[in-house]
């Protein structure tokens, strides 16, 4: 095999190796180039071999669980008259997604800011 162990992989992801790699011979092309091709076509259909932890596509429950917070604290403020952009509605927010929305506005210098600097910026910002 080109590169690697191929341990982590499920058996469906190496019979699919394998066909692929059938192809390319049967196509011409030599042994260790159509093997190497394989795995990148089967790495790149399904994000490549089964890695404790994940892929880094899933969102951890924790994030989601402040994500859902952060919305529903949003949504209580909205409900009371107070825009997102308010003063009450951003110090309610956390850092972290403070953070991203200073990210979107691009807002210069966010990354050495406080909380309290980040709400300030956000709601001069508009």
């Amino acid at each position: 095999m080109p590169r690697g162990d191929k341990d982590k992989y499920t058996d469906k992801q190496k019979r699919k190796a394998e066909h692929i790699e059938q192809s390319y011979e049967d196509k011409g092309v030599g042994k260790d180039e159509a093997e190497a091709r394989a795995w990148a076509t089967v790495n790149k259909q399904s994000g490549g071999g089964e890695k404790p932890g994940g892929s880094g596509r899933r969102t951890a429950s924790r994030e989601k669980k402040t994500a859902r917070t952060d919305s529903a604290k949003r949504a209580a403020e909205s409900r009371q008259g107070h825009s997102r952009t308010s003063r009450a509605s951003l110090e309610s927010q956390s850092k972290q997604s403070l953070m991203k929305e200073a990210r979107s506005k691009d807002i210069k210098g966010r990354s050495s800011m406080n909380k309290a600097q980040l709400v300030e910026a956000l709601q001069k910002q508009g």
